[in-house]
């Protein structure tokens, strides 16, 4: 797994990386302008930004990589406690953030989620039973012969099932993996998606436990 660290701070961004390179692939770059310069020549698997760096801030910088279609999974840290930061850096396309100071453990935590969400260096074939296989590079399901492509919002539903198989996952937790601050969808909506996706791959791998969620078998 390889991550882009924008950390200015000499301190913390040498305990950041020094940590991180005990797990993944690290470079670490001081301001937006080195950042621009590595993601103009390579190709990222998670980007770590913190806000207050010179030039342009981790918010401006991911808003500006999302208006030209980078899609790189994005964690804002920041000293911010409030909630106008928060919400600026989903609305930027920031898929997490962290407060400081924040334990490392958690920080690997959130990062593993990170993999999970967007299966970073998951790109085989799934099979879900000997005719059925989900390509998640594609989000193609193909049964008998016929290939389905799924909707982004029914391929991360599987993903996330394939990810925590026979466990009752509630709607809560579905929303909190899934879908960004500024959508929170409504029981109706998770249903609706759920609905469809058993549609593709059998009704009976996802099964409802009333008052509870959902298991994927």
């Amino acid at each position: 797994m390889k991550i882009l660290l924008m950390e200015d701070d000499p301190v913390l961004g040498e305990i950041l990386t020094d940590y991180l390179q005990g797990y993944y692939a690290v470079e670490r770059v001081f301001d937006s302008a080195e950042a621009m310069d590595r993601l103009d020549a390579s190709s990222y698997d998670l980007l770590i930004f913190d806000i207050n760096v010179p030039g342009q801030s981790g918010i401006e910088l991911l808003r500006d990589l999302r208006a030209y279609n980078n899609t790189t999974p994005a964690i804002i840290i920041t000293a911010y406690a409030d909630t106008k930061h928060l919400k600026e850096s989903f609305d930027a396309g920031a898929h997490d953030y962290i407060r400081k100071p924040f334990d490392l453990e958690e920080l690997g935590l959130r990062i593993e989620k990170s993999k999970v969400l967007f299966r970073i260096e998951q790109d085989q074939h799934v099979w879900l039973d000997s005719d059925t296989c989900y390509d998640p590079r594609h989000k193609i399901v193909s049964h008998a012969g016929e290939s389905i492509s799924l909707k982004p919002k029914e391929a991360q539903l599987l993903e996330y099932f394939l990810s925590h198989p026979s466990r009752v996952i509630s709607a809560d937790e579905l929303t909190q993996n899934i879908w960004t601050y500024d959508t929170i969808p409504t029981d109706a909506t998770i249903r609706s998606h759920i609905r469809n996706l058993r549609e593709i791959i059998g009704a009976e791998r996802i099964t409802t436990q009333r008052g509870l969620g959902y298991r994927y078998e």
